[in-house]
C-alpha cells in the first residue's frame, strides 16, 4: 500500500489597503502598468505572484466564522437553538422557521434541518456498509442514509484513496499482551465476534490520494451542496459554455492624427468551475433546461503539493512570503469569483460577441483580392479522387451493371465554403441561462460572490466582494485609477472560512450550516424585510 498523501492547505493571505492607496497596477517603483495589461501579461500559471494580487487589491481574511461570511446576520438561523430542540419539537415549530424566498416559495425550516443533520451524522463505517449493501452486525439495523445516500456513496470512494480521519488508528500491541497457551488472556466469544466483525466492515485505504480521479472530488462536493440547495429550489450543474473571465483593454490613442488607433487587446482566463443555479418556476422552462443565476461558484482542485505550515519561529516571515502553489490556488479562486460576478452582471443586457462588426470578422482579407476557386475547384475537368475508393471486387465497390446509390443531401457546409466564411467567434453566453444577480443588494455598487472551494477531502467557503468599478475596468469602459492615482475600486475583500473535513461528522454538519445560511441569504425576498424568523 502506498504511503498516505500529506494534507497541507494553501496559505496565501495577501493584504491590501482599504482606501486603495497602494499601487493600482504593478510594483510601486517604475512605470505604472494598466491592470488589464498586467493580467494579460500572464502566460503561465507559475507567473502569478504578489504583484497581481496587489494590483487587484486582494485582501484575505482567513478562518472567518459564519457571522462574517454572511453579510446580513438576520438571515443566519439560530442553529444553537435549533440543535436544542427535540425531533418532535422541531416538527411542531417548523412552519414558524420558514421564510419567503425571492421565487415565491418558502424556505425549509428546522424540521428539514434536523433531517439533514441526522443523515450527515451517520457513522461512516455504517454508511459504507449500506452503500455496499453489506449485512449489518447481528442485533443492528442497516443505516438509513435518506437524501445523503449519494454523498456517502462518493465518500466511500474517497476512503479508497484517503485515510478516514473518523476511524481511530489501531494501536500497536503492547509487550506481554499476547495470548497465553492456557488462554487466560484470550478474549471472550462475544469480543471475538465483535473484533471479527470490525475486521470485515473496516474500509482501509488502498491507493494514494494523489491518484484519485479529479472528478471524484467534484462529485462529492456537488452531492453535499445538493442536500441543502434542493430545498431552496436550486441545483448544481455544469455550465453549457466554458466559464471565462473576459479581459478587455481600454481603447488606445492613435500615435498619429492621420492613422487609425490600434485595436485594444481582448483575452480571457478559463476556469473549470461549476455553478449553483436557481430552478425556474414553470414546468415548461424546467423541461427545456432553463436555469437562472448563477448564485454560487463551485471549484474543486486536484492539487496536493502544498508545503506544511511554518513553525512558530517562521511565523513572522510567513505573512510576507508565500509559495507558488498557494498563490496559483488563490488565483484560481479569484478567477472563479470574478467571472461569476461578470455572469451575474449580465442581467438585463444582451451579448455583444467578440469581434462583432470588426473588419477582421466581416471583410474577406485573403490577399486583398476577390478570391477564386480553391483546390479541385480550379480544374472542373480533373478526375475524381480515387485514393479512398474501395478496390474492385470488394463488397463496397459498385457493380458495373447496377446504378450507384444516390448520395444523401449534405447537411454540413463543404470544407471550402466553411473556409471562405468570415465571421466572429462563437457566442460565449448560454442561451438557456437567464443571467441574474440573485441575492445582490439592490442599489449597491458591489456584488457579494460566494465560492465553494474543495481540496483533499475538505471543503471551504469564500465570500468575495467584487466592486462594480472593477468589473467596468475589466470590461475596458472605465480607468483603473482615480484622480489621486489610487485604485478606483478600493480593494477586493475575501472572507474565507476554515477547512472542514468531510470524514468528520461534526465538521460536515458545520459546513452544512454555512451552505444553509448562504442559500438562505441569496434566496431571500428583499421586498418583505419586515418578515422575521421565529426561533
Amino acid at each position: 500500500m502506498p504511503p498516505p498523501t500529506p494534507v497541507h492547505f494553501p496559505r496565501c493571505f495577501p493584504e491590501a489597503d482599504e482606501d486603495g492607496s497602494g499601487p493600482a497596477s504593478g510594483p510601486a517603483s517604475g512605470p505604472r502598468v494598466p491592470l488589464v495589461a498586467l493580467l494579460q501579461g500572464i502566460i503561465r500559471p507559475t507567473e502569478v505572484g504578489p504583484k497581481h494580487f496587489e494590483a487587484l487589491g486582494i485582501h484575505v481574511r482567513p478562518d472567518s466564522g459564519l457571522a462574517d461570511l454572511i453579510p446580513d446576520p438576520d438571515f443566519v438561523p439560530d442553529f444553537e437553538k435549533w440543535d436544542s430542540l427535540s425531533y418532535e419539537e422541531a416538527r411542531q415549530a417548523n412552519e414558524g422557521t420558514r421564510r419567503r424566498l425571492n421565487n415565491g416559495n418558502l424556505s425549509p425550516g428546522v424540521h428539514t434541518y434536523h433531517d439533514r443533520k441526522l443523515e450527515l451524522c451517520t457513522n461512516n463505517i455504517a454508511a459504507y456498509s449500506t452503500v455496499r449493501r453489506l449485512q449489518p452486525p447481528p442485533g443492528r439495523q442497516a443505516a438509513r442514509l435518506g437524501n445523503a445516500y449519494e454523498f456517502f456513496k462518493n465518500l466511500e470512494t474517497f476512503a479508497v484513496y484517503w485515510d478516514d480521519t473518523s476511524v481511530p488508528k489501531p494501536e500497536p500491541p503492547a509487550e506481554g499482551d499476547g495470548d497465553k497457551e492456557d488462554g487466560s488472556n484470550a478474549p471472550t466469544n462475544g469480543a471475538n465476534e465483535s473484533k471479527a466483525q470490525d475486521r470485515i466492515t473496516r474500509f482501509n485505504r488502498v491507493e494514494a490520494g494523489t491518484s484519485m480521479p479529479a472528478e471524484s472530488r467534484l462529485s462529492l462536493v456537488t452531492a453535499f451542496i445538493k442536500l441543502v440547495a434542493y430545498d431552496f429550489n436550486c441545483n448544481v450543474s455544469a455550465p453549457r459554455t466554458e466559464p471565462r473571465l473576459y479581459l478587455n483593454a481600454a481603447p488606445l490613442s492613435s500615435p498619429a492624427p492621420e492613422t487609425p488607433p490600434p485595436l485594444p487587446r481582448s483575452s480571457y482566463f478559463s476556469s473549470g468551475c461549476i455553478f449553483v443555479f436557481r430552478s425556474p418556476q414553470t414546468r415548461e422552462a424546467a423541461r427545456a433546461g432553463i436555469v437562472e443565476g448563477p448564485l454560487v461558484a463551485v471549484t474543486a482542485r486536484h492539487t496536493t503539493g502544498f508545503p506544511p505550515p511554518p513553525s512558530d519561529s517562521d511565523a513572522s516571515s510567513s505573512t510576507t512570503s508565500t509559495d507558488r502553489d498557494s498563490a496559483i490556488d488563490l488565483a484560481r479562486e479569484i478567477i472563479a469569483a470574478l467571472l461569476t460576478a461578470q455572469h451575474r452582471a449580465r442581467e438585463g443586457r444582451s451579448e455583444r460577441r467578440f469581434g462583432e462588426k470588426e473588419w477582421w470578422a466581416t471583410k474577406p482579407r485573403w490577399g486583398g483580392g476577390p478570391g477564386g476557386p480553391i483546390g479541385r475547384e480550379a480544374d472542373p475537368g480533373a478526375p475524381p479522387n480515387t485514393d479512398d475508393a474501395p478496390p474492385e471486387g470488394s463488397a463496397a465497390a459498385p457493380r458495373p451493371n447496377r446504378a450507384p446509390a444516390p448520395k444523401k443531401a449534405r447537411r454540413n457546409l463543404p470544407a471550402y465554403d466553411g473556409y471562405r466564411m468570415v465571421r466572429p467567434p462563437s457566442a460565449g453566453w448560454d442561451k438557456k441561462t437567464r443571467y441574474s444577480a440573485v441575492g445582490r443588494v439592490r442599489g449597491a455598487d458591489y456584488d457579494d460572490v460566494f465560492i465553494v472551494s474543495a481540496l483533499f477531502h475538505h471543503i471551504s467557503f469564500l465570500r468575495v466582494r467584487v466592486p462594480q468599478r472593477l468589473l467596468d475596468v475589466l470590461d475596458g469602459v472605465a480607468p483603473d485609477v482615480d484622480e489621486a492615482g489610487r485604485r478606483a475600486w478600493g480593494r477586493v475583500e475575501v472572507v474565507r472560512s476554515p477547512w472542514f473535513d468531510f470524514f468528520l461528522a461534526q465538521e460536515r454538519v458545520a459546513a452544512m450550516r454555512i451552505v444553509w445560511a448562504m442559500m438562505g441569504y441569496l434566496m431571500r425576498a428583499q421586498d418583505d424585510g419586515d418578515v422575521e424568523m421565529a426561533g
